[in-house]
């Protein structure tokens, strides 16, 4: 196939969540036509499943000015933007709105099961940059298809790769055993169904970022409201130090701040009570309940379910036929891996950066937002707009603008770093889920009750 051909196709755009469909945004700006590939039945899935849970970011921080720009004409009007919507609102008032306006540009029910070079798997190198991509889908009735794209945005995110209890990265011997006890995800608890399952019951919370945050202050308001009975028990891998509960006041993200003092609040309030230095190695049955075993011996007693929220990573099963650079512990493009160490920055300290620090072995193919950022927690919302207008103005041919990176990102004011591995006393960081970003709590700025979703 020659290069004008190639020029023809469309880039897909695997994800329709927040970083996607901005990247449909942008590419349409550039006057290239995207192809926006959705497993779920709408726009938005992954933050659909968050959506009683508020971001720490506000609508100011969280739509995108190409995105904006597209809804104009239909009369959409950016919502106040010093508020902060849940993830409901970020759908309902921004997200679906503009996968409409997107279109037939947006395919749902499409699963994308393998992406590789025409004709060339990863061997082969012939002829291998003048070669389209073909990327495998497998649509919602189990029909197989192959598309062919001139380049591939992955923004799929990571929300469907949760982090195990288990310390070493591996879920807990037992784990996969009590999945009917074990959640990794904040429980909605204005749902019936899912408060009678926590209410007057005893609930191990894993991990130490805002997910965490967030599950212990709901279970504390739901100890208050329904009385004796209900308690949280936070899982610690490392000790309580005065950034444990992130930057309070000092954070540039005051709902985020504010997010952390209310975990803190539980505490001292008797609604939750922390185990510190526990790296979870089982979970063992005991009649109807579970007991958690660390890797020192100790067990702690009963509880009644699990919630894990000890972060999230990409899954990069489909992209195997790629050539990608990826760095060895965060799974993160290699240039970008150092920018966003968790054990060296938080959200406010990343670097900012675009399509140099994107770019992999393999040309025109991208990994950006969340899954950008590997098993890092550190990502925002902002970020993956950003990234996306790089990536958009390089696939132009617009190197300037592509390397023209412009991003002021609010300081969190305490959270840098995980700390030493054997140390109690060190910083809560990024093996627990991290401070900064947690789409399960509030999935980004996106994967963090002020999210994850969100920052």
């Amino acid at each position: 196939m020659s290069a004008s051909t190639t020029d023809q196709l469309p880039v897909v755009v695997v994800g329709a969540g927040p970083i996607g469909l901005a990247a449909a945004a942008h590419l349409i700006g550039r006057d290239i036509e995207p192809l926006v590939l959705e497993a779920g039945p709408s726009a938005a899935s992954a933050v659909r499943a968050w959506a009683h849970v508020r971001l720490f970011s506000s609508w100011a921080e969280v739509t995108d000015p190409a995105a904006e720009k597209l809804l104009a004409p239909t009369g959409w009007v950016r919502p106040d933007g010093a508020a902060y919507p849940t993830g409901g609102d970020w759908v309902e008032r921004y997200l679906q709105p503009l996968a409409d306006v997107l279109g037939d540009r947006v395919r749902y029910g499409a699963t994308v099961t393998g992406v590789a070079r025409a004709g060339r798997d990863r061997v082969v190198d012939s002829g291998r940059e003048e070669q389209p991509f073909t990327v495998h889908i497998r649509t919602a009735d189990g029909i197989e298809e192959r598309l062919t794209a001139r380049a591939v945005i992955d923004a799929s995110g990571t929300w469907s790769t949760p982090g195990p209890a288990g310390a070493n990265g591996l879920p807990a011997l037992g784990e996969r055993a009590a999945a009917d006890r074990v959640s990794y995800r904040v429980p909605d608890l204005e749902d019936p169904t899912v408060r009678a399952r926590y209410a007057g019951q005893r609930t191990a919370v894993v991990g130490s970022g805002a997910s965490a945050f967030t599950a212990l202050a709901l279970l504390a308001d739901l100890a208050e409201e329904e009385g004796d009975g209900t308690h949280a028990v936070w899982i610690l891998r490392r000790g309580i130090t005065g950034s444990t509960y992130g930057g309070g006041a000092a954070d540039q993200l005051p709902a985020r701040g504010a997010l952390g003092l209310r975990a803190k609040a539980a505490v001292e309030g008797g609604h939750a009570s922390a185990v510190t230095g526990f790296r979870t190695k089982a979970v063992a049955r005991e009649g109807d309940r579970l007991v958690l075993v660390a890797e020192d011996g100790r067990r702690l007693d009963p509880v009644d379910e699990v919630v894990v929220l000890t972060g999230f990573r990409p899954d990069l099963s489909y992209v195997s036929e790629l050539r990608l650079g990826l760095d060895d512990r965060l799974q993160a493009p290699t240039a970008l891996a150092p920018l966003i160490d968790p054990n060296v920055h938080s959200c406010g300290t990343v670097h900012p950066h675009g399509v140099t620090e994107l770019s992999h072995p393999e040309k025109d193919v991208y990994l950006v937002g969340m899954k950008s950022y590997g098993r890092a927690p550190t990502f925002l919302a902002m970020t993956g707009y950003e990234q996306v207008r790089s990536v958009a103005a390089a696939l132009a041919e617009d190197r300037e603008a592509a390397e023209r990176v412009e991003l002021t990102l609010p300081e969190t004011g305490v959270c840098g770093g995980a700390g030493l591995f054997d140390d109690p006393d060190a910083a809560q960081g990024g093996s627990g889920g991290g401070c900064c970003a947690a789409p399960t709590t509030q999935p980004i700025s996106i994967g963090a009750p002020a999210s994850s979703g969100g920052c």
